[in-house]
């Protein structure tokens, strides 16, 4: 028996959450006195993933995957976990293995536990502790399934190396013609986004408009971060739909979240709450978000942004 890690890739290129999947798929492997398989899709190398614990890595090589398809890739997850004897398959949480993950669990008649936020507590019973009641409460659930699917919850587990000396081989998928299908997609480049981020910076209505978003990207710029918006920002159209987080739009699980101009509804706040600490600049000093908040400024952001980009360039630069 063997424990099964999918290492997603975007472009070719690994990102954290693959070495954070690798990292506690290892620690779980030896909980079981196994061995840890990591496949991969279509990736330009997969050296990287020995660094992380992999003893094996299989590589499936195939155009059809060219653009996302979350049956014809549950279809190859379940050839290789048939394949390999898996009965402990474990992913990340991307928006893309959320839609995955449900398909490959009926395929394989499997527990699928998401938002997995810590090793299991016990492997027999498999119990695992989850986020629950978003983000607000924890639970430990038992997987009582002879197979079993573990979704990683983001930035809760962390990157580990564990530098072993592993192989590569390549895996004939069967990739059924009728369980492809290929549309044409606009990917954004050269910015960080929302998925990769360490650092968010996010704002909303208190900008008072699409005009004055000019500060809010020299500050992410400033701080290498992804930027973000409130649900009625993208409503307006000051911002695209995909930079809203929030328990409607994009959840983020984020290393620093800063919150400028946003009240803080609890919609908002439940689709950020997994991040480890959160800022907030406001007018308001009532504002919601200053209860959620690690650190919190109750000031004009037209004046308080502008002073903190100078004093992080001036932090850098010396």
């Amino acid at each position: 028996m063997s424990v099964l890690v999918f290492a997603n890739s975007t472009n070719g290129k690994f990102k954290k959450n693959a070495f954070e999947v690798v990292s506690y798929g290892k620690k779980v492997a030896e909980q079981l006195d196994s061995n840890l398989v990591v496949l991969t899709i279509n990736a330009d190398s997969t050296e990287a993933l020995y660094t992380y614990g992999a003893d094996r890595v299989l590589a499936v090589k195939n155009d059809a995957f060219t653009t996302f398809n979350a049956k014809a890739m549950a279809s190859v997850l379940k050839q290789v976990a048939d394949a390999q004897a898996s009965k402990v398959v474990i992913l990340d949480s991307s928006i893309d293995t959320l839609h995955l993950a449900p398909i490959l669990a009926v395929a394989l008649d499997a527990g699928y536990a998401s938002n997995v936020v810590a090793l299991p507590t016990s492997v027999s019973p498999f119990t695992v502790k989850r986020k629950a009641f978003s983000n607000k409460a924890f639970s430990h659930t038992v997987i009582s399934t002879e197979n079993k699917i573990i979704g990683v919850a983001q930035n809760s587990y962390g990157v580990f190396e564990n530098p072993v000396t592993g192989t590569t081989e390549n895996f004939d998928a069967t990739v059924a013609e009728s369980g492809v299908k290929s549309e044409k997609l606009e990917r954004i480049t050269g910015k960080v986004t929302i998925a990769d981020a360490e650092v968010v910076v996010s704002a909303g209505r208190g900008l008072k408009g699409p005009e004055n978003w000019g500060m809010i990207e020299e500050l992410a710029g400033v701080l290498g971060a992804a930027t973000a918006c409130s649900k009625p920002v993208s409503d307006l159209g000051w911002r695209p739909h995909g930079e809203h987080v929030g328990q409607t739009g994009k959840p983020v699980a984020t290393n620093l979240y800063i919150a400028i101009g946003i009240s803080g509804a609890i919609q908002h706040l439940a689709g950020i709450n997994a991040s480890k600490v959160k800022v907030v600049i406001n007018t308001d000093p009532e504002a919601p978000f200053f209860k959620a908040a690690d650190y919190g400024i109750v000031g004009d952001a037209f004046e308080v942004v502008p002073k903190l980009i100078e004093k992080l360039k001036a932090f850098k630069q010396a």
